[in-house]
């Protein structure tokens, strides 16, 4: 009998530190690093000027706390030059797409350490990515074929880096010539675990779709 008091005795005990982490829990949330809910970039069917106002507001923050952000630019970039407008602020995610007028083309994302040579080796990488998996005529055999090309000829098709740097940082980034946003995650933002979409220059209006119905070019 003195042996089952013991064990219920046991048992109390136990429930009751579990309640106590339980409610330690509850007053101290922590981030779900397998639940990916950070984004960085537009969300579909916004309106480019309210994506622009959000970025903004993103880098309004205190504290010197690193943080993951993007930065857009209103016009297709050279790897060089998208090195040069991210100003010393560290390079973690190159995207490219090679714009062709009313055809869509792939959005390719490089991850690079952020050394100089890395970023600029990161258009030929893209390059690599692109896998001509369609048959000899196909419209996007084309694309891929076009795409491929003009990425290993150096081509200004960089629409977004992701970057790693503070606050004050950031919004130096969001002030150079060429940079149209710059948007910040919060500090506690984990790498691997946030969405990256492009803000792409020809979004004017509305975040969507973009045609694709004009002729491929030969070269």
């Amino acid at each position: 009998m003195r042996g089952f008091s013991g064990v219920v005795g046991l048992v109390a005990a136990a429930a009751l530190v579990f309640g106590g982490l339980a409610v330690v829990g509850n007053l101290n949330p922590q981030r779900q690093l397998g639940v990916g809910t950070d984004r960085l970039g537009p969300d579909s069917g916004e309106q480019v000027t309210d994506y622009l106002a959000r970025a903004e507001t993103s880098l309004l923050t205190e504290g010197a706390e690193p943080r993951w952000g993007s930065v857009s630019f209103d016009r297709e970039l050279t790897a060089e030059q998208a090195y040069a407008a991210a100003n010393g602020v560290r390079i973690s995610l190159v995207l490219f797409r090679v714009p062709l007028d009313r055809v869509q083309t792939p959005i390719l994302t490089v991850g690079v350490p952020g050394s100089e040579r890395s970023v600029l080796n990161s258009t030929a990488r893209a390059a690599d990515q692109i896998q001509e998996s369609f048959g000899v005529g196909d419209r996007q055999a084309q694309i891929e074929a076009v795409s491929q090309r003009r990425l290993l000829s150096g081509c200004a098709c960089v629409v977004t880096l992701v970057v790693r740097g503070t606050a004050a940082e950031l919004s130096e980034v969001a002030g150079r010539d060429g940079v149209r946003a710059v948007e910040a995650l919060p500090p506690d933002a984990v790498s691997g675990k946030f969405a990256v979409e492009p803000l792409l220059p020809e979004y004017v209006d509305i975040v969507g779709p973009l045609p694709d119905d004009g002729p491929i070019p030969a070269e």
